[in-house]
């Protein structure tokens, strides 16, 4: 386990992050992350069979054709919706080889 800077107080946010980012486990919890915004933004968890983050681009995979549908019509409302979670979510971690938001949703 590596060693964790000492600065004084700091937020528990703050040394979540910096923990997250001291054990290199970035990328899982972002997708994570962006899986619990996709959940949140969408209402379609108990549809949701398999999901899938990389490079900007969401994958899902839905168990419902006329649920996918739904969804596929409001792409760009949901895009903003699970930008915003993120962007206002403590715990997501922008970084140079993670990008801060996502870029495309596909529909499956």
């Amino acid at each position: 386990m590596s060693k964790l800077q000492r600065s004084g107080a700091v937020s528990l946010a703050d040394a979540l992050r910096q923990m997250i980012q001291a054990e290199h486990i970035t990328a899982s919890h972002n997708n994570r992350r962006i899986f619990e915004a996709w959940y949140e933004a969408s209402g379609a968890e108990r549809f949701t069979i398999r999901k899938f983050y990389r490079d900007g681009i969401l994958y899902i995979t839905l168990s419902s054709s006329v649920v996918c549908s739904q969804l596929a019509m409001q792409k760009d409302l949901l895009l903003a919706k699970m930008n915003a979670i993120l962007a206002g979510d403590p715990l997501f971690i922008e970084s140079d080889t993670h990008p801060a938001r996502i870029k495309e949703l596909r529909l499956k």
